[in-house]
């Protein structure tokens, strides 16, 4: 992944006015199942209802056994968590989470190498923890760990639909937290939460296929549309416990497993919003859309489709 998180947040991107008002044409349902099928491709088959009851039952059975989920997946770096709780609180110093970085090699070698990278341009080389640090600051460092944490979503070696899905799955995620991002100040929700929750929505969309995987032989996943929405909806409700047990904030958790909710909370409306945008952009881009499509020029409002430009220009 390239640097545009920190970009983002380091002032890069224009602060945006107050959006109106979603478009009244806005339809999820299709977009969901539309992305459903882009991301089954031509591993759809005419599956028999029983293999698709079954593997929306298994889905909802993981999601009241947190603990059995998040094994379907690689683990968040313990470390991850007690991080970003400290890179919340004001009063932690930059000493304090270089000691709490220096705790993982892997990590130390992250921020040393994002601090030398093109985006910083550092006048002489940073050899020390402290100076990567000072010079990402706080948002850098926080984004930094965010990739860190999510990236082994994409290292998936055995076979099935599932390993040949990751890759696709993880593009929407990356879109969708900065959609997500996007859009928290329009509703008045935190940016980092936004983005983390755009991250961490699509954890039980991989444990899902993997169920699949189980069911379904010779990588095939059923083809109904009905299913592929159902699906989709049933694996962020499993993406909401996985967080809750990986302990990450309770309001990600809670936004991920309300978004949508005409009622939801603020974060869950950018997360909501910020999904839909990286769906529609990644159908566009896939030639599975057109640009003028009533679900783009009806289903968002000016504000919205600037974020879907946005979103043309990122980078995997």
């Amino acid at each position: 992944m390239k640097n545009w998180i920190n970009r983002l947040l380091s002032g890069a991107e224009p602060q945006a006015a107050a959006p109106e008002e979603p478009g009244g044409g806005t339809d999820h349902a299709a977009t969901d199942a539309l992305y459903y099928l882009w991301l089954a491709g031509p591993a759809r088959f005419d599956a028999p209802p029983e293999a698709e009851r079954l593997i929306l039952e298994q889905v909802r059975t993981l999601a009241q056994n947190p603990a059995i989920a998040a094994e379907l997946v690689p683990r968040v770096p313990e470390l991850i968590p007690k991080l970003l709780r400290s890179l919340r609180d004001e009063s932690v110093s930059t000493g304090e989470l270089a000691g709490q970085v220096a705790e993982d090699v892997v990590l130390v070698a992250e921020v040393l190498r994002e601090a030398n990278s093109a985006y910083y341009r550092p006048v002489t080389p940073i050899k020390t923890l402290d100076a990567a640090i000072m010079l990402l600051g706080q948002n850098g460092l926080r984004m930094l760990l965010a990739r860190v944490a999510f990236r082994p979503l994409i290292r998936l070696h055995e076979a099935g639909f599932a390993r040949r899905a990751a890759p696709l799955v993880w593009n929407h995620s990356e879109r969708c937290a900065v959609a997500a991002s996007l859009m928290a100040s329009a509703v008045a929700a935190d940016i980092f939460e936004s983005c983390l929750a755009g991250l961490m929505q699509d954890v039980g969309l991989i444990v899902a296929f993997r169920l699949g995987d189980r069911i379904c032989q010779n990588g095939k996943v059923p083809a109904s549309e009905a299913f592929g929405v159902e699906l989709l909806a049933r694996s962020r409700q499993l993406s909401a416990v996985i967080a809750r047990h990986w302990d990450f904030p309770d309001t990600v958790a809670e936004a991920i497993a309300r978004a949508g909710e005409p009622d939801g909370p603020n974060l869950a409306q950018a997360l909501a919003q910020g999904d839909h945008i990286a769906k529609l952009r990644l159908l566009i881009d896939a030639g599975k859309l057109a640009e003028d499509d009533a679900l783009v020029t009806e289903g968002l409002n000016s504000y919205q489709r600037r974020c879907l430009g946005k979103l043309s220009k990122l980078e995997s």
